[in-house]
This record gives C-alpha cells, structure tokens and sequence, in this order.
C-alpha cells in the first residue's frame, strides 16, 4: 500500500481500514489530523476512527475530513469484550450487557460488529461462547484484526464467520500512524450510509499482515504517558 491519494487510479473497489484509534482513545497519542494524513498516504479510501468508549475522536476527524472518516465506537461491555459499531450518532456508555449495548445500537441505526472476537490473548475479547450468544444479533465480525498475535485467532473468527453466514470486517486496530492500514478490506464503493455500507461488506474480502509486539508496547507507554 503505498503512494499517495492523488496519485491512486480509480479502482473497483476501495481499501477501507475499519479498526482505528486516536488521542481520544486511553491507549493512543494518535492526533486525529495526523491520523487523516497517514491514511491519504497511504491509500485509504475510508477509515473508521473507533476510539475506546467515545467518538469524540471520530467526530474531530470526521469534521476535518469528512470524504473519508467514519464515525465509530469500540465499546466495553459487561461481559468482560468488546463491539465495535459504525455510523453511530451517539456515544454508547461502556459497561452495559451485550443486549443493552445491541439495542442503543441498533436504536441509532449503527452496523454492528465483534471486534478480535477470538483473539486468546487479548481479555477484551469476547470469545466463542459471548460470541456465539449474540451471533444473530450483530452484522459481522472481525476476521482480520492486525494486532491479534496469533494468525491463527484471526482465521478462527473467519471460519466463526462464513458457518453462521455473517459479513466481515477488518481493520489495523492502530494506535500508532506506522500501523494505520496493515489490515484493510477491499469492497465496493458505498453511499455515507449505513445500509450501503452493509451492502458492500457482503463483498467484502480482508487483507493485510500481523503488526508484531511492538504497537502493544507502544500502548503502555501511551496508557503510561498520560497518567503521568
């Protein structure tokens, strides 16, 4: 992925990273300028801005670049994972049940999916049994998550994905401008809507490659920086 935004020919289909973090985020110094200016850098037609929590973030790089932000949350819940949402037009508390968390969201017309669902290192993953219990629930789950450790993690969610015939999504989950795009889907263009955005990813196909430790670490000394 490489090249800048003007110099990309028209395509097919779009490159789209759908797991990002910035300052808003406990764990990211990511500025949500800087964040829009990698992403152009290197070829990203959408990315979703899904800080933890809030889309404070979102809503400062949408406003600065509203082309190519999509207004996302990554939201704790009280069954110890996450969801990642897109096209929110609120935030949805943190610490709510699966159930309630799916209502808000659906109450404002969000997709739905379950980020790093099975990633057997990371404890805000929900895992196969959460997973399986709100499986009809959600739009899609994550199958490429570039900070999942284990290749095999992300597999796993795919295979988890085409049984239950559910679309997919993928995303760098960066925290850091070196890791925006080493996950991405390639799909069709899609209106700013939530129902051609839903439509797309049914043709979605994931790429990219693993990040490695290194962005993990890079976290700490975020988390540890401002608490400081």
């Amino acid at each position: 992925m490489g090249g800048t935004d003007a110099a990309r020919s028209p395509s097919a289909f779009w490159r789209v990273d759908l797991h990002t973090h910035t300052r808003f985020s406990s764990d990211s110094l990511t500025e949500p300028a800087a964040l829009i200016a990698r992403a152009r850098r290197v070829g990203l037609d959408r990315v979703a801005v899904t800080d933890h929590n809030t889309i404070e973030g979102a809503r400062a790089a949408r406003q600065l670049a509203p082309d190519l932000i999509i207004v996302g949350q990554e939201i704790d819940t009280a069954a110890g994972g996450e969801l990642i949402a897109y096209f929110l037009q609120e935030r949805v508390p943190p610490g709510l049940s699966l159930d309630e968390t799916i209502r808000r969201l659906r109450a404002q017309g969000a997709v739905i999916s379950i980020s790093h669902p099975l990633d057997r290192l990371r404890g805000s993953a929900l895992g196969e049994t959460h997973t399986l219990e709100i499986i009809d629930q959600v739009d899609a789950l994550e199958v490429f998550n570039a900070r999942c450790l284990l290749a095999t993690d992300n597999a796993h969610a795919a295979a988890l994905a085409a049984r239950h015939g559910k679309a997919i999504t993928a995303g760098s989950d960066a925290h850091t401008l070196a890791e925006l795009g080493h996950a991405y889907l390639s799909l069709p263009p899609f209106e700013d809507r939530p129902d051609a955005f839903l439509a797309s990813l049914a043709q979605a196909q994931a790429s990219g490659r693993l990040s490695g430790i290194w962005p993990h670490c890079c976290s700490t000394f975020a988390k540890l920086r401002k608490r400081l």
